[in-house]
């Protein structure tokens, strides 16, 4: 797993030859047991890595098109799954708790729900107030710059951009971890509200 701009933060990708992006999973190591979000299938070189960093004891998804490795790993590990509210009745895998608007999953972990996205109720993640982290909706095609989902994937766009406007307004942001493409390392809100003002 790579580090990123935090000690405490690790990432893996995999190769979408379809989109010519990454799809990454992020890796939170805690004392409290480590949290991974959205993960992709890991190789044996980071699964070697993640279990000499503590293994794993929940997997957050932000929405139901990124169960991606998830049950894999959870079978292997015996991690808990958290998922999004507003897909409870129709997600694809078995929750053990699901994640709310405003809700603290761990403490420093904050939950975001986003509108418009192409599955209900897509959740950001904000770690301590300055690392976001995206599912879907927020992406990045090209390095240095954010952009979201294509109009025809979006259930409604005005919700999906004010959802975007929202996230632009966490004024300390530094840090955006994208689920597809590139992450954003620094000036993290700027980089939002450049998204805004195309949008």
């Amino acid at each position: 797993m790579k580090s990123l701009h935090r000690p405490d933060l690790y990432s893996w990708s995999n190769f979408n030859p379809a989109r010519n992006i990454d799809f990454n999973g992020i890796a939170w190591i805690r004392p409290d047991g480590n949290i991974l979000i959205d993960p992709v299938a890991l190789s044996n070189h980071d699964w070697n890595h993640l279990q000499s960093l503590g293994g794993v004891v929940w997997i957050v998804l932000t929405n139901s098109e990124h169960i991606r490795a998830t049950k894999e790993i959870a079978d292997q590990t015996y991690a808990k799954i958290a998922g999004p509210m507003a897909e409870k009745d129709t997600f694809p895998l078995i929750c053990d708790r699901w994640l709310s608007d405003g809700e603290e999953f761990v403490p420093g972990l904050e939950v975001i729900e986003l509108q418009g996205s192409k599955t209900p109720g897509e959740l950001a993640l904000l770690l301590e107030e300055t690392t976001l982290i995206t599912g879907d909706l927020v992406r990045a095609r090209k390095a240095g710059s954010l952009t979201i989902l294509p109009d025809d994937k979006l259930l409604n766009r005005e919700e999906a951009v004010a959802s975007v406007r929202r996230l632009a307004q966490l004024s300390r942001i530094e840090a955006v971890l994208v689920g597809d493409g590139w992450p954003v390392f620094r000036d993290g809100c700027d980089r939002l509200k450049e998204l805004v003002a195309t949008l």
